[in-house]
This record gives structure tokens, C-alpha cells and sequence, in this order.
């Protein structure tokens, strides 16, 4: 690991330090590092002794976190000795400066732990999930999105990210053009297959669905129960703090060529195209070419940074600046997840 700044102090005037504001002493209570000297993504944060209180820490800290956060685009911190969900929504709590969002017009199946923290993406420990940005399929998205490890996997189960800045610069101008001019429009067909629209919308009151579709300005259509829905939204953004452009969009997840090839046949075999699951257009409706969706994945690849978990580590992503996925694993895996400061 290559080392950014150590205490130059004893562990006597280490102790001591604990007494004196937390603001003042920074450097004496923890150390930054990377854990690769040829990327900075993510930046680590660790205590230099025991006992340093994280939550605590991280209050009297947030502009300082927040400045490395901008800059690097995640923070890994590690061997606070976190103690369980509670203290993790706490620590996000701390960190944030908006309250804890819901995870409402859901894409993937979760539950709920406490409160506003969530299981992580509970799809099968044999698939991978590609890197995104979470909500980025919709017109409203957390700033921040904080992963705790309670349970690392006993192989894999790593939580690949990579940053939105690089693939939007490494993209092809053709591409990102078109994108720009275009946007994406997401189409979702609610039921067996999928996740059902009550699950999604977290009600059973279609009233209440088609309020939310009217606010987010989603197109939507009742077949007896069944419900389908279009959205067209950005395919890049400028973030609000830094002002750089990133890419920020999941054409490459609900496009129908992420799914493998039995897979998609089988679902052509059974169903009109209008009526699969989900897929990803151009914002006019016309067809993104597989090439296209290829082209996208190769950058997300090039750009993936990975690294493995340790028991108490807690992530924290700009949902804008950095992407994440998830590593096919063996073994019990339990990662738990909490986003705030909603856009």
C-alpha cells in the first residue's frame, strides 16, 4: 500500500489527542492510504489507534471527507470496529448533509434491514452485477451511496467500482454524442419475470403509482394488473459540485443484450419485444445497437478497479463520480447498503 500521511507522534501524545478536538488532531488519529500507488480509487482511511470513535470522527470531519470524497470519488474506511447496522446508519448519518433516502422505484430485489438500510442486490451468488450508478435509470438519485461489510464472502463477493469520469472521457465521441442528443428511454413490463410493480413501486395502491409516475414524469399503462412503464432520462451529467461531466446512465444493464444468450432467446421465443421484462432504447425510441451496449461494457471493464473486503469496512461512493457492481461469490455474504442526499 502506498502511504499518504502517517503520525510523526508517539502513541502517548496519540492518546492524549483523544482529549483534544477532533478537528485539530486529524492527522493524529488516522492515516490515508491507496491501496494500489497506480490508482487512486478508492482512497482508504484507517485509525492509527484503537478506540477512535467512528461516527464521532467522521461528524467533526465531513468537510474533510467531503473534499476527498469530490476528489477521489470513494472512501474505503477501515478497522473502525463498526458495531452493526445501527452504528453503520449513524456513520452515514455523519457523513451525509441530507437524511437517509428510501430505496423507492426499485430495479433490483432487496430488503429491508433497518430503517433506511438495505441488503445489498440479493441476485444469485453465481452471477456478477456490471458496474452503474445507482438510480442513474431514473430522474432522481442519491448523492451518496455507503456500502458496510458485516459478513465477507469466503471467496469473491468483491464490490468492483470504477470512475464515471474516466468512461465518460474514454468513450467514443460518437457515441456519447448521440447518447447526449438522444437520451435513453428505459421500458418496464411489471410481473412474473421480473420484479412485480408492487414490489418496485412499494405499494398496492395503483393510485399511489401513477402519482409517482405524474411527479417523475413516467409514461405508464395498465393492462388489467399488469403495468408497463417508459421513461426517458439523462444519458450524461454534470456533477453538481465539481462540475465535471460523467457518464450516468444503465442503457448497458436493461438493454436486452445483458442477458445471455439462452436467456434472451428463450424470453424472443416467448414474448413480443415490447413485452420483455426490460430494455433500454434511444430517448426517441429507436434501437441501441448490441455493438453500442459492447462498446460501453469494454470502457466499464478497462476502468474496473477491484478490491477485496474486510469484515467492518464500510464504502463510500459519489453515486455520481464513481460506479459499482458486485463479483459473483461462494459462501454467506452479507453487504448492506444505505444512500442519501437525494438529486
Amino acid at each position: 500500500m502506498k502511504i499518504i500521511q502517517t503520525t510523526e507522534n508517539s502513541i502517548n501524545k496519540l492518546h492524549n489527542a483523544k482529549r483534544k478536538p477532533i478537528d485539530k488532531d486529524r492527522e493524529k488519529l488516522i492515516e490515508e492510504k491507496f491501496l494500489d500507488s497506480d490508482n487512486f480509487l478508492p482512497l482508504v482511511i484507517s485509525p492509527v489507534l484503537d478506540g477512535v470513535n467512528l461516527v464521532a470522527w467522521t461528524a467533526k470531519n465531513r468537510d474533510f471527507l467531503e473534499a476527498h470524497l469530490l476528489k477521489y470519488g470513494g472512501i474505503v474506511f477501515r478497522n473502525f470496529n463498526v458495531n452493526g447496522v445501527q452504528e453503520f446508519q449513524e456513520f452515514i448519518e455523519a457523513i451525509s448533509r441530507g437524511k437517509l433516502v428510501e430505496y423507492n422505484y426499485r430495479s433490483t430485489p432487496r430488503t429491508q434491514v433497518n430503517d433506511k438500510i438495505y441488503t445489498s442486490t440479493e441476485y444469485p451468488a453465481n452471477q456478477s452485477i456490471p458496474l452503474h450508478n445507482e438510480k442513474a435509470y431514473s430522474s432522481v438519485w442519491p448523492m451518496k451511496i455507503c456500502f458496510f461489510c458485516a459478513q465477507p464472502a469466503k471467496e469473491g463477493g468483491e464490490t468492483p467500482i470504477a470512475d464515471s469520469r474516466k468512461v465518460f472521457a474514454k468513450l467514443d465521441s460518437v457515441i456519447k454524442e448521440k447518447f447526449m442528443q438522444k437520451k435513453v428511454m428505459y421500458v418496464r413490463n411489471y410481473g412474473d419475470l421480473d420484479l412485480s410493480w408492487q414490489d418496485v413501486f412499494q405499494t398496492t395502491n395503483k393510485s399511489e403509482v401513477e402519482s409517482f409516475c405524474h411527479k417523475e414524469g413516467i409514461e405508464f399503462e395498465w393492462k388489467n394488473d399488469r403495468l408497463t412503464t417508459r421513461q426517458v432520462c439523462q444519458a450524461v451529467a454534470k456533477h453538481p459540485r465539481t462540475g465535471e461531466m460523467v457518464w450516468f446512465n444503465q442503457a448497458h444493464l436493461f438493454h436486452i443484450s445483458s442477458l445471455e444468450t439462452e436467456i434472451r432467446e428463450s424470453l424472443f421465443s416467448l414474448l413480443a419485444e415490447d413485452t420483455i421484462p426490460r430494455n433500454a432504447y434511444y430517448g426517441d425510441g429507436s434501437a441501441i445497437e448490441p455493438s453500442t451496449i459492447e462498446k460501453i461494457n469494454q470502457i466499464y471493464q478497462q476502468e474496473k478497479v477491484i478490491f477485496s473486503w474486510q469484515k467492518g469496512d464500510i464504502l463510500v461512493l459519489d453515486n455520481m463520480l464513481t460506479a459499482h457492481g458486485r463479483m459473483p461469490f461462494v459462501g454467506a455474504r452479507k453487504v448492506l447498503v444505505g444512500m442519501s442526499e437525494s438529486c
